[in-house]
């Protein structure tokens, strides 16, 4: 019967460990089986994984284009469309878009789009809104207030 006394590992899994430079006898003395000179046969010998072996790196052979704007400001998109189902004068602002499920979280920047239609007025305070966007909304009977 097997239980946790008589556990044993498969034959043949369990392999000794290879001692190193522990003399010629033991078959990796001397150089211990690092070979005959060069980087990597001596200690701290590494190569970094991007090194070509001299010839000239990807990363200095590829062109390099275009510009990263490193003050960019990226906003989630909402549309007119997907306010809808806000009730006739609801401030809507991030909080009221979380609960609803139409942002992934509260310190994201949101821009209002124009696709779609309002009938309902509603006070909508958010960080962005594009023209036409504001006057569908003033259209409808309701405001645009920026953050």
């Amino acid at each position: 019967m097997l239980d946790l006394s008589n556990l044993k590992p498969a034959p043949g899994s369990k392999k000794k460990v290879k001692r190193v430079g522990r003399g010629n006898a033991s078959g990796t003395g001397t150089t211990a089986g690092r070979g005959t000179k060069g980087q990597k046969s001596r200690s701290g010998g590494k190569v970094p994984t991007w090194f070509e072996g001299g010839q000239m790196p990807i990363y200095r052979r590829l062109p390099k284009r275009g510009f990263k704007n490193r003050f960019r400001k990226e906003y989630v998109i909402i549309n007119i469309s997907d306010l809808a189902d806000f009730e006739s004068g609801s401030v809507v602002d991030r909080q009221a878009l979380k609960e609803k499920g139409r942002i992934p979280s509260l310190d994201v920047a949101v821009k209002l789009l124009a696709d779609g239609d309002i009938a309902v007025p509603l006070t909508i305070k958010l960080d962005k809104a594009s023209g036409s966007a504001v006057v569908k909304i003033e259209k409808a009977g309701g405001s645009f207030e920026a953050l």
